[in-house]
């Protein structure tokens, strides 16, 4: 069954948890100030420590059972990024696509590959976010290289506005391959630029080749069962587009969680306790984490996700 089939059948479904801000934090490797981690594939020490965290993901899914989606690490991989890093003109997105195919195939469980792309500005903060025209053509060709290793699907994640998305939704839409967006949702139902979520499902739905369906990432569960109330009561209609949700364990709004100094988590159990009653009240079929969360994460929810099915 491939990806958009199981979206299609709503089968209940793993995302990883954690791996950017895990592999940050790591003090025996280093990230490049362009690329972050998109170029650790080049790196022994860096390719290693990748691996271990993928590895561990897809291993708590087999254990429980569950198919499990997993990303490529080149969430700042885009075409500025690369030709500023030490890795300029290497193909650092399919090569990365590749590595997360290869995992993939040696675990002998069923994973689906994610290609990844992301905003060019930070994540938290909607005004440095490119308008739509402008996004199309910067990130056109980091979403053609992630088009052309043939992962199962495209994402973008952590996106702050709609303008951007627009023009990412763009490049996606053309490579003919299914696609998602993930936005940093507030608990009021509205984007970090002050967007309704129900109108940027709208607009992003409205084009001939639309994405699969729509995500969250990067927010804790208390917020989006408040983002989906709003939601589902502007346009319940599209609370059934809602696909994917990827967990941040702290519940701090993006101003103050851009002051915190220290990681902020939650017991593995608590957490998945929250995300299984949003799995049973929207029946959101894909759900993993994010800031915060490691393989005893996504064990627990695992075994909570089982247990409602």
């Amino acid at each position: 069954m491939t990806f958009v089939e199981s979206l299609a059948a709503r089968r209940t479904m793993l995302a990883e948890g954690s791996v950017y801000e895990r592999l940050r934090r790591r003090p025996d490797i280093g990230f490049d100030p362009h690329l972050r981690h998109g170029g650790l594939i080049y790196d022994p020490a860096g390719r290693a420590a990748e691996a271990e965290i993928h590895r561990a993901y897809i291993d708590a899914a087999a254990a429980a059972g569950l198919p499990i989606a997993i990303l490529s690490d080149t969430w700042r991989a885009n075409a500025e990024a690369v030709a500023a890093s030490p890795f300029a003109g290497r193909p650092v997105n399919g090569d990365n696509v590749a590595f997360m195919k290869d995992l993939a195939a040696a675990s002998g469980h069923e994973v689906y590959v994610g290609g990844l792309s992301g905003c060019r500005g930070d994540a938290y903060r909607p005004q440095e976010a490119l308008e739509a025209e402008t996004a199309y053509a910067f990130h056109r060709p980091q979403i053609r290289a992630l088009a052309a290793a043939k992962p199962d699907f495209l994402f973008a994640s952590t996106l702050p506005a709609l303008s951007e998305a627009m023009g990412i939704a763009a490049a996606q839409a053309e490579t003919g391959q299914p696609y998602l967006l993930s936005f940093v949702v507030r608990p009021e139902g509205t984007l970090l630029d002050g967007t309704p979520w129900a109108e940027a499902i709208e607009r992003l739905d409205d084009r001939k080749n639309p994405p699969v369906g729509h995500a969250v990432n990067c927010i804790h569960p208390k917020v989006l069962a408040a983002a989906l109330a709003v939601l589902e009561r502007a346009a319940p209609e599209l609370v059934e587009r809602v696909v994917f949700y990827q967990a941040n364990t702290s519940a701090l709004r993006p101003e103050e969680l851009l002051q915190a100094t220290e990681l902020l988590t939650e017991e593995p159990a608590t957490l998945a306790a929250q995300m299984g009653a949003l799995q049973r009240r929207y029946g959101i079929p894909v759900m993993g984490g994010c800031c915060g969360t490691d393989e005893r994460h996504i064990a627990a929810l695992a075994e909570e996700l089982k247990r409602g099915a």
